[in-house]
């Protein structure tokens, strides 16, 4: 075995490299099997990676790092750029807002401009989201849109015409919580008073066309 490449076959340059990110073992195995060609990557590609993600706003050594460099690993920075307006342009963000949203979620760039256009729909049109707060909330763009933003923002808003929620809730709270404590927290304490609730909120997260829950 050479002795520039790891047991793993990693080759030790981009493996010092990876380290000198920041990145522990952990890290740099997920961000290896993710993307595997990495592997095989000229160092000097690698460096450019490394400065590709940094560029789009993440820091070195922090928990987004790996995320990022998978994000810019497939794309130049031609493509990058054209995401990034896209981006913009979609969710009606400012030059420095866009940047934040890549930042705390580097994963926006690798989303199809479709999905991202109905999540723009879904989040500003009809639940009403300003952009801004979307930006501090990117996270969520990652979220199913029909399988848990739509099913979640219509029991809440029933919850609220109903007058059954005690306190407002912001819809990334709603939003990023497990399903389990979602239902913990949304769902169970009204099985009384609407029954059906669980059993609507359910079939709306399988797809099924439902804007209204029902009391009875």
């Amino acid at each position: 075995m050479s002795s520039h490449t790891t047991s793993r076959g990693w080759s030790s340059p981009i493996l010092a490299l990876l380290q000198g990110c920041g990145l522990g073992a952990c890290d740099i195995a997920k961000l290896c099997i993710s993307t595997p060609r990495l592997l095989d990557t000229n160092p000097k590609r690698v460096q450019a990676i490394v400065a590709c993600a940094q560029n789009i706003g993440v820091l070195r050594g922090s928990r987004m790092f790996r995320h990022a460099m998978r994000a810019v690993a497939s794309c130049g920075e031609e493509e990058i750029a054209t995401r990034v307006e896209y981006l913009r342009n979609t969710f009606m963000w400012m030059d420095g807002e866009v940047g934040m949203a890549i930042s705390k979620f580097p994963p926006l760039l690798n989303k199809s401009k479709e999905s991202l256009q109905h999540r723009s729909e879904f989040l500003i049109s009809e639940a009403g989201l300003e952009p801004v707060h979307i930006v501090q909330w990117s996270v969520i763009l990652g979220h199913s849109l029909e399988g848990r933003l739509r099913p979640r923002y219509y029991a809440v808003k029933f919850l609220k015409e109903n007058g059954l929620l005690k306190r407002d809730s912001s819809y990334y709270t709603v939003f990023k919580e497990s399903d389990m404590t979602f239902k913990k927290k949304f769902i169970h304490p009204h099985k009384e008073v609407a029954p059906h609730l669980e059993k609507d909120y359910d079939a709306a997260c399988k797809g099924e066309v439902l804007t209204n829950f029902r009391f009875t």
